[in-house]
């Protein structure tokens, strides 16, 4: 009969049930470990095994540096024998303090933070912002390396333990933690004559945002075109700022799409896969930058590439709604 693994975090011992992962048996615990998708995807909850074996399936996702370093998925973690864990460390998370606040759309917040220490990231990677409740969510970055705040856009989620928070009760200074970055959704150089086409809705856009200004910063000039896509007018937000930034460079087009209402004045009505497709009916040649939920994802991916853009040039990165 198989033994049951025995999970120590500091001073806690946790034996776990059948079936049961890390996170699950830590959290039976008391434990507060921080988690969000509890599904492997966001990366929220993980830790650094001080003695013990990984499962290779734990590590899935991760980065080769934090792989070498032990660190581990504990929602989708399921050891054979015993574990001794501990939290993230700096080679992981950094700390931050909340510099700005304001609204970008009715359910939109900007969010600006300030880091402590160094926190090197590409533009479109994400990262895990991290309550001292232990509440984690992970958010896309929408700001570029060298801009003195890091600027995340977050979607007003009625109930929401993070997005309620910064709305209503964050203050300026108030302390977070920054763990990552994470993803592989940014701008590479190295093909700048290429077609790059851009696709979000929401608040996909903050990835796209930041890709695209790093691909003009460097050189990029072949065409960029970057679809956002909203429910109402409303939801389409810094429409001025990115027409000006269109206005300013011949190979950057901007569309905003809607799906409900008659739109406006330059703004295309219906699917945002349907605009897509009529604009661009042929995509051999062309890299592709998707962002948003998961089923939006996978349905824009399977487009661009039904539409010739070969399956290694569509990057990626789905989120999965946070789990109660």
């Amino acid at each position: 009969m198989p033994l049951t693994p025995v999970i120590r975090f500091g001073d806690a011992r946790c034996e776990l049930r059948e079936g049961e992962s890390v996170l699950d048996g830590l959290l039976r615990q008391g434990v507060p470990v921080a988690h969000a998708c509890r599904a492997g995807s966001c990366g929220s909850c993980m830790l650094r095994a001080v003695e013990g074996e990984i499962p290779a399936a734990a590590q899935a996702g991760l980065k080769d540096s934090w792989k070498a370093g032990g660190y581990f998925l504990a929602c989708i973690c399921h050891p054979e024998g015993p574990l001794t864990v501990a939290e993230a460390g700096s080679d992981a998370r950094v700390a931050a303090t909340i510099s700005s606040l304001g609204k970008l759309a009715a359910d939109v917040l900007r969010v600006g933070l300030t880091c402590t220490a160094q926190f090197p990231y590409r533009a479109g990677q994400y990262l895990t912002l991290i309550r001292d409740s232990g509440i984690a969510r992970s958010y896309s970055i929408a700001s570029l390396p060298e801009e003195a705040e890091l600027e995340l856009h977050v979607r007003l989620i009625p109930g929401g333990r993070m997005s309620g928070w910064l709305a209503h009760e964050a203050r300026l200074g108030d302390k977070v933690v920054l763990q990552g970055p994470s993803g592989e959704c940014f701008y590479v150089s190295g093909r700048e004559d290429q077609p790059v086409v851009l696709i979000g809705t929401g608040t996909g856009l903050a990835p796209l945002r930041g890709i695209v200004r790093d691909a003009l910063r460097a050189g990029h000039r072949g065409p960029l075109r970057l679809f956002h896509g909203a429910r109402t007018v409303d939801g389409l937000y810094l429409r001025e700022e990115l027409a000006a930034l269109a206005a300013a460079h011949a190979n950057f087009t901007y569309v905003p799409t809607v799906l409900d209402g008659d739109g406006a004045a330059g703004v295309d009505v219906g699917p945002i896969d349907r605009i897509v497709a009529g604009q661009l009916p042929g995509l051999g040649g062309w890299r592709g930058f998707v962002c948003g939920d998961p089923a939006l994802v996978q349905n824009l991916k399977r487009k661009l590439f039904l539409g010739g853009m070969a399956l290694n040039d569509i990057c990626a990165d789905a989120f999965l709604p946070a789990a109660l």
